[in-house]
């Protein structure tokens, strides 16, 4: 978890999980700390000596120990998208994996921070597998050397990162096999437990973002199908270049064509795809953008005044409403009108 939100989501699904959670993010609140404290938590990731000593005051406050674990950054590069890399110095994220002996030491000293782990994240959408063993290789001499000076070291949390292919080839079986190994490998002999956050992987696939065609267009040679669904209800594409596939709901037989796929949205950014081969669909058919269980309603919002959508949960025959619609009366429910 990331966020006093996430966990208040962890303790209404089942309290018992919060001694599963780990709490990571370099912008953890006073509340939000304490927060975690009382609903007993695994774990905090820490991420900076000013938050260590945020969590050893909270901690001495409620008198509880907190179990720590510090996010190093081991500088190893990660062939994906700018803005979800994080495993470079030139990122917010984790403290140099030099300075980690110092640091560890530091938090060593307060009765209040118990020093439980190692913990590392480089990156999201990472689909080689080469920066994770390199990664987990330099937290492996790190934890060598922190058993050497002293400390019990009992968990290494590898993060997650680990890429989905938007393209649906491959075989993911074979995939989440080479995954194993490369985090694994160096870790052999250690006696720690592992931490994985693999979420994008599990959820990805299982969200669809169903939309309907309301126009097609053309500017010229150019062929636009213009949708009801927009960059507020799946911004992957728009903020990360993200591809991905799109299908006709009804799978008939139809001519390619070569069009973008774009939202009602007053901006240039609002696409699902460019340049796009698809099967030519009539105005008034639904389209299926796959892979949109991640990121996709936890990144949507309310651009232009736009609902979100509805969330459906499809498990073999059996079909649930999960989340309603949205209505506008939802949007202004909490804002504060004033008439002259």
């Amino acid at each position: 978890m990331v966020s006093g939100g996430e966990l208040e989501r962890v303790l209404r699904a089942d309290r018992r999980a919060a001694k599963k959670v780990v709490f990571s993010g370099v912008g953890k609140t006073a509340e939000e700390i304490e927060s975690a404290l009382k609903a007993g938590i695994l774990l905090f990731n820490l991420e900076s000596a000013s938050e260590m000593e945020v969590v050893a005051a909270c901690a001495a406050k409620l008198k509880r120990k907190a179990w720590v674990a510090w996010r190093v950054n081991p500088d190893v590069p990660a062939d994906t998208h700018p803005y979800i890399s994080t495993g470079l110095q030139k990122h917010k994220f984790g403290v140099p994996i030099a300075e980690a002996r110092e640091l560890y030491a530091r938090a060593a000293q307060s009765k209040y921070l118990q020093v439980a782990g190692v913990s590392v994240h480089i990156g999201s959408q990472i689909t080689q597998m080469a920066p994770f063993e390199a990664a987990m290789e330099r937290v492996a001499d790190l934890v060598r050397q922190l058993l050497n000076d002293g400390h019990k070291m009992q968990y290494v949390d590898a993060g997650g990162g680990l890429g989905i292919n938007y393209s649906g080839s491959g075989d993911f079986g074979n995939t989440i096999t080479d995954y194993a190994g490369a985090i694994t490998r160096p870790l052999n002999e250690l006696r720690v437990k592992v931490l994985l956050e693999p979420g994008r992987s599990i959820v990805g696939p299982a969200g669809v973002l169903v939309t309907r065609v309301l126009y097609r267009k053309k500017n010229g040679e150019k062929k636009f199908l213009v949708v009801d669904a927009a960059m507020n209800d799946l911004i992957r594409p728009s903020l990360y270049q993200a591809e991905h596939q799109i299908l006709p709901v009804e799978d008939r037989k139809a001519q390619p064509e070569i069009t973008d796929v774009v939202g009602p949205i007053c901006e240039s950014g609002d696409f699902f795809a460019r340049e796009r081969t698809l099967p030519t669909v009539n105005e008034g058919e639904l389209l299926a953008i796959l892979d949109a269980g991640a990121y996709g309603m936890a990144l949507a919002s309310n651009y232009n005044t736009r609902a979100r959508a509805a969330e459906v949960l499809v498990d073999g025959k059996s079909v649930k409403l999960i989340r309603r619609r949205e209505t506008i009366a939802d949007q202004l429910r909490s804002e504060l009108l004033t008439r002259r």
